[in-house]
């Protein structure tokens, strides 16, 4: 199976009821884009809603960094590109970059790391055979891109 490098989600829609009080996106939304823009992704390589279901599996969250860049507003538009940078037998690393539809500048990005999950026991379990060659498949599409220098970032006040 042949992936984008990188994968692009559909084009998402600030809403309004997103807006804080500082008239901008609040932060915590962003994270709601960015999980829906990984559902695309995750449903591409075969862990959509309809797995869940079939195998009583599932994926979790298991770190997330988050790092914003430029405000959002209401009815803003964007895009968001996903780079499977690792992954082993039970766990994805990625890394999630929000661009404003229209421009293509970079607002947000999120690195992350998912673990496959057995709903019946909830612990971790590998991934099945064919979905694992799926994962495989998008983490060659995606070597050919840079790794982001945000990857590790490391959160701090820098000494003088």
């Amino acid at each position: 199976m042949a992936f984008p490098a990188p994968f692009v989600s559909s084009v998402h829609r600030i809403e309004d009821q997103w807006i804080d009080y500082n008239g901008h996106f609040n932060m915590a939304y962003y994270n709601v884009l960015f999980d829906r823009a990984g559902d695309e992704a995750f449903a591409a390589i075969g862990l959509g809603a309809d797995y869940v279901k079939r195998t009583n599996c599932s994926f979790f969250t298991l770190e997330a960094h988050v790092t914003y860049l430029r405000e959002l507003h209401a009815s803003d538009t964007v895009r968001i590109d996903i780079q499977f940078l690792d992954y082993d037998a039970k766990r994805i690393h990625y890394f999630e970059q929000m661009r404003h539809a229209k421009d293509g500048r970079i607002a947000c990005m999120s690195e992350l790391i998912v673990i496959h999950v057995d709903m019946n026991t909830r612990k971790s379990s590998p991934f099945p055979p064919d979905i694992l060659a799926n994962i495989k498949a998008m983490h060659q599409a995606h070597a050919i891109l840079p790794i982001p220098p945000q990857i590790g970032h490391r959160i701090g006040i820098p000494k003088k």
